[in-house]
């Protein structure tokens, strides 16, 4: 549903709602401090933000409301976000909308963006230091925000940062690295895409009208504390669907999105 502002969810000068330009990107969904659920998403379509919702219901029958949104930071194509469950939370600004970074050759290996902390308490963004990579790209925190580990697509890696401090305390080795989401049991999944992404490959699933891409990629396992890979979940080389860059599991499932494609892969990891 549409719904409607609320105080203590995002900006207070945010009043409307998206219109139906609305062009989401990535997203997270955290039980905030007081019980509700909220889904945060970024969109580029009628507007650079991060939009809030609330998801109700329960068994097969849940619904969203709009509840807020905070504008994105001045020139910042955001990409991914993280919550905390006080309202704050973490953003990565992949490149900036000017000028435009030319991805038509090969994925870029110079510094595009950082990423952001945002505050529910002064309702701002700072930059958190030590972060400035080349196109940052997933994002998760640590329960209580105090450390964030973010993926830099173009570099092959992803960083352990104290958000306060902006102090790298390690960094680990991945291929071509998209999106990170936690377990249950506190390690984190990171969807590696399995070769150096050329300006082809993103051109060729970026066209497609049907069907997948067919990058090969991998889920793999990241040990926080040692910041090392400990297993791969997962590999494909890129038939059902390729380019997944977004792995999530719930029990003995896993559930794998794409960049672009009309489809989710859907992997059951006891019959592996």
């Amino acid at each position: 549903g549409k719904g409607a502002a609320e105080p203590g969810w995002g900006d207070p000068t945010c009043t409307t709602p998206p219109d139906e330009t609305f062009n989401s990107h990535g997203i997270d969904l955290v039980r905030r401090d007081d019980g509700r659920l909220q889904l945060l998403v970024i969109q580029h379509g009628s507007r650079e933000a991060v939009e809030l919702f609330e998801v109700m219901g329960e068994g097969i029958s849940w619904r969203v409301e709009w509840r807020g949104c905070v504008p994105a930071p001045p020139n910042a194509s955001l990409n991914s976000v993280a919550a905390i469950s006080n309202g704050d939370f973490y953003t990565t600004q992949s490149t900036p909308l000017e000028p435009p970074v030319d991805f038509s050759k090969s994925m870029p290996r110079h510094v595009t963006g950082h990423a952001y902390a945002w505050s529910q308490s002064d309702t701002s963004f700072r930059k958190i230091g030590g972060t400035d990579g080349a196109v940052p790209n997933g994002i998760v925190a640590s329960p209580d925000g105090r450390l964030i580990y973010m993926t830099a697509t173009g570099e092959h890696s992803v960083r352990k940062v104290e958000v306060a401090t902006g102090r790298e305390l390690a960094r680990a080795t991945v291929d071509s690295p998209d999106n990170a989401r936690w377990t249950s049991d506190g390690r984190v999944l990171i969807a590696s895409l399995a070769r150096d992404l050329t300006g082809e490959d993103l051109g060729a699933c970026v066209s497609i009208e049907r069907g997948a891409c067919s990058i090969p990629f991998k889920i793999v396992v990241l040990d926080p504390d040692s910041m090392t890979i400990v297993e791969t979940l997962y590999a494909s080389d890129g038939a059902p669907m390729g380019a997944g860059t977004v792995g999530l599991r719930v029990g003995d499932e896993l559930f794998i999105g794409s960049y672009h494609g009309d489809r989710i892969l859907r992997v059951n990891l006891k019959e592996r």
